[in-house]
């Protein structure tokens, strides 16, 4: 798993016109092909009027599946530029579908490459993007004496309470970056003078919004 990466926030649509033509990006995380591919055949369903309906996405770890599609327009104006725009992002298990309704006005092989370019990046600042980040969840198990100090260090640190739970004795469970996990119980047995027990749970990735510069 990676420790860390960029994909889209959420599901979103975002329209813009270009000398006469509508183009509407569609884009949604998808972590498989088939997701993909059954996001891509719902819109040519529902935009079955529509000139073309041109398609990229980028998913897996390390981008093993990459996929562009013209739908019609010229070799390489439409579903290479969406695909090359997330790669420049650094985007990863996203798809991407411009719907086109021609407007009577020929833009040419380089006017149409800046428009599914435009199209895409103006969607993408719409719906966001965001960073997941790879944390260990950590139980720690201290008694009600300790939970004031070391809440409150907590608060004020890197580290992020996931929960408290106040059982016989408290158990609080933190998010901690992988890579930090070892500085990390070193420092809570000092904060409690080895007063304390610790056990890994599960990962999981957190969102945080991403704003490129």
């Amino acid at each position: 798993m990676l420790p860390r990466y960029h994909t889209v926030k959420e599901a979103g649509i975002h329209e813009i016109t270009i000398q006469k033509s509508r183009f509407i990006a569609h884009i949604k995380r998808a972590e498989s092909e088939s997701e993909a591919q059954e996001f891509i055949a719902a819109l040519k369903k529902k935009y079955w009027n529509a000139s073309h309906n041109c398609s990229a996405y980028l998913i897996g770890e390390h981008d093993q599946i990459q996929k562009a599609h013209d739908d019609g327009e010229p070799g390489g104006t439409a579903g290479v530029p969406i695909l090359e725009v997330l790669k420049k992002r650094k985007l990863k298990d996203t798809v991407v579908v411009i719907t086109r309704y021609f407007g009577g006005i020929k833009l040419g092989a380089g006017g149409l490459i800046r428009a599914y370019s435009r199209a895409t990046s103006e969607g993408l600042d719409n719906v966001g993007v965001v960073e997941r980040r790879l944390v260990q969840v950590i139980h720690v198990k201290i008694e009600y004496s300790w939970l004031g100090k070391i809440e409150k260090e907590l608060r004020a640190s890197m580290y992020i309470i996931k929960e408290i739970h106040y059982l016989a004795a408290v158990e609080v469970e933190i998010y901690v970056d992988e890579s930090l996990v070892p500085s990390f119980m070193e420092w809570m047995v000092e904060l409690t003078n080895g007063q304390c027990t610790m056990e890994k749970g599960n990962t999981a990735y957190l969102e945080e919004d991403y704003f490129h510069s």
